[in-house]
């Protein structure tokens, strides 16, 4: 049997329009997920939406259509952009779906009651209805969410709690022992931080009637699942928790949960305590990657300077936008993004790089019937590159997609210095030695460029196949 890679991004809000920020998220992992296809690994990328929110109901009843044909339309708006970007996720789960989420989510909080981690009691404080959660005094500004600009209600209710605090120094010792890896450090500090001032118990149910959609409590129809249990546990119920065992035995621990750094506490110190309270293996490894900026400013309506990820596919193509995220944004750190550098990066390094280094090459084997002999197996490639390898590994996508491009820029140079455009009427056999080496550079430098761009690498395959110049992958856009 060969080696399985599980990774996740979280689910998604159902907002109306997915930001930068989950395109950013999107391509992160799906490049990760690419690079394990390319060794060969069983890989299984799930991706989903959070659906059982009081706000998609009050969002629903503004639009004047029912919950379900809300959240359908939501949904597929999700996926069209998904599609656009060119996602080879394996599995989309909606936390709605009575059938593949709901045993799960319900088994695994009767696993959290017989541990003796589920309590009744009493509770009051402030609910924000946009983030879908409780806030402090201490959060507010002037009165208001921050994030929001609205006041948040005044709740006084009796749920379900999650004995939490029984695990913050088992969470803590799994992370400072490497278990659960999270990466990068400052992230796995930050966390650490937070463990050792010791984590709190949290509200685990609402009740239902207040809250019109979500999982019922096993054992009480009363109480509806708190955004815990039912959205954090997607990362089990999707691959057979609670319905298919041997499925879920297959992949689980997952290797990889990609996130925003704005959900590390819900992914680094309650999702692992529950799985430990349910007896259940934790993750291997947590990437936290930063947001995406404009102009060094948060993206906002207010400031006007919100990029629509779908603009800039139509305007130049999906490859483009995963280039500049998955190159020029750091996994590990905030990223910045202006109409002006997209544009001045895409003319740059694809236009005038990459695509004119293929259209050159091409257009001069073609004149001399030169064609690739050898075509490199994915494997071979990987086998030589340890630098791409080694920057994978450790999660640093954007290192690895630098290398590429350093041999790109090598080639243009090997060009300038050669000369085979003069040498195929003055040496054509010298001409067709340097052409045949060029050839053989793009084929290593297309199976490199899978997990990133995986439609250019199968036009540059099959234009290497056809001895055909594949046109312009990139027109300037000048």
């Amino acid at each position: 049997m060969g080696k399985k890679f599980y990774l996740t991004t979280p689910i998604f809000y159902p907002n109306a329009k997915l930001h930068m920020g989950h395109a950013y998220t999107t391509v992160l992992a799906d490049a990760l997920a690419r690079y394990h296809r390319l060794r060969s690994e069983e890989t299984y990328l799930l991706t989903g939406s959070d659906e059982n929110t009081e706000k998609v109901v009050r969002a629903a009843k503004d639009a004047g259509v029912d919950v379900k044909t809300f959240l359908d339309g939501i949904v597929s708006n999700f996926k069209s952009l998904f599609s656009s970007l060119g996602s080879s996720y394996d599995q989309f789960i909606r936390t709605s779906d009575e059938k593949i989420h709901y045993p799960g989510a319900q088994a695994l909080w009767q696993k959290l009651v017989e541990a003796g981690d589920i309590y009744k009691s009493s509770y009051e404080g402030l609910y924000c209805v946009g983030h879908e959660s409780f806030i402090t005094e201490k959060e507010l500004v002037e009165g208001k969410c921050p994030d929001h600009g609205t006041p948040p209600e005044k709740l006084k209710e009796e749920n379900y709690f999650f004995r939490l605090s029984r695990y913050s120094g088992r969470v803590k010792d799994l992370i400072e022992s490497g278990q659960l890896e999270i990466t990068p450090a400052s992230r796995q500090g930050e966390i650490l931080s937070l463990l050792k001032e010791g984590l709190a118990d949290i509200s685990f149910s609402r009740p239902a009637s207040k809250v019109t959609v979500g999982i019922p409590v096993p054992g009480d129809d009363t109480q509806r699942m708190y955004v815990w249990c039912d959205a954090l546990s997607n990362y089990i119920t999707a691959i057979g928790y609670g319905r298919d065992e041997s499925s879920f035995k297959k992949y689980w621990p997952a290797d990889l949960h990609v996130i925003g750094k704005d959900i590390l506490r819900f992914h680094a110190a309650i999702w692992p305590a529950m799985l430990l309270s349910g007896g259940i293996p934790v993750p291997k490894r947590i990437l936290v990657h930063g947001f995406i900026t404009s102009g060094g400013k948060k993206m906002s309506k207010t400031l006007g300077n919100v990029i629509d990820p779908q603009e800039l596919i139509e305007e130049y193509g999906a490859e483009a936008v995963r280039y500049y995220l998955l190159r020029h944004v750091s996994p590990f750190e905030d990223g910045d993004l202006t109409k002006e550098s997209f544009k001045e990066v895409y003319n740059a390094n694809l236009a005038n790089g990459l695509g004119n280094l293929i259209s050159r090459t091409l257009t001069m084997a073609g004149t001399l019937g030169v064609k690739l002999s050898y075509h490199p197996s994915d494997e071979e490639v990987l086998a030589v590159e340890s630098e791409y390898t080694k920057h994978f590994e450790n999660l640093e996508v954007n290192r690895a997609l630098d290398l590429i491009f350093s041999r790109v820029s090598e080639l243009d140079a090997y060009i300038q210095e050669t000369q085979p455009f003069k040498l195929i009427k003055t040496d054509p056999e010298k001409a067709k030695k340097h052409l045949e080496y060029l050839l053989e550079e793009l084929a290593e430098i297309a199976v490199l460029l899978r997990p990133f761009l995986p439609n250019t690498a199968e036009s540059i395959f099959k234009a290497l196949g056809e001895g055909k110049n594949p046109g312009a992958l990139f027109l300037r856009k000048e």
